[in-house]
């Protein structure tokens, strides 16, 4: 039987990736672990930076960057806190964990 040509990663795929302990408990740790950069507090800049990265198939985060940010150091603080995250379960397509990339919006907001 032939193998299969498979791009690098999937954009979508039969089971979706999540981080481990699901969605909730990923927001959870975002909020927990985020910090408003002064520079955003002082220019009051709030918003959603886009954070694109590939879950591996052992379910690490890699290739993590600003897919549309809102400056003022929000970028940067995003991409610090995703170099954190617990670890994903891998997506699967038919059966088999594949490497997925993802785009999720963090968001900034004041108050």
């Amino acid at each position: 039987m032939e193998e299969e040509a498979v791009e690098d990663y999937i954009y979508i795929t039969e089971e979706q990736a999540q981080p481990e302990d699901g969605m909730e408990s990923f927001y959870s740790f975002l909020k927990k672990n985020l910090r408003y950069p002064a520079e955003a507090l002082e220019k009051e800049v709030e918003g959603k930076v886009y954070i694109q990265f590939v879950i591996e198939k052992d379910g690490s985060l890699t290739d993590i960057k600003v897919a549309k940010g809102i400056g003022a150091g929000c970028d940067e603080e995003a991409i610090r806190v995703m170099k954190y995250s617990p670890k994903w379960n891998a997506g699967k397509q038919r059966g088999r964990p594949v490497r997925q990339r993802m785009v999720i919006p963090i968001i900034f907001k004041l108050g």
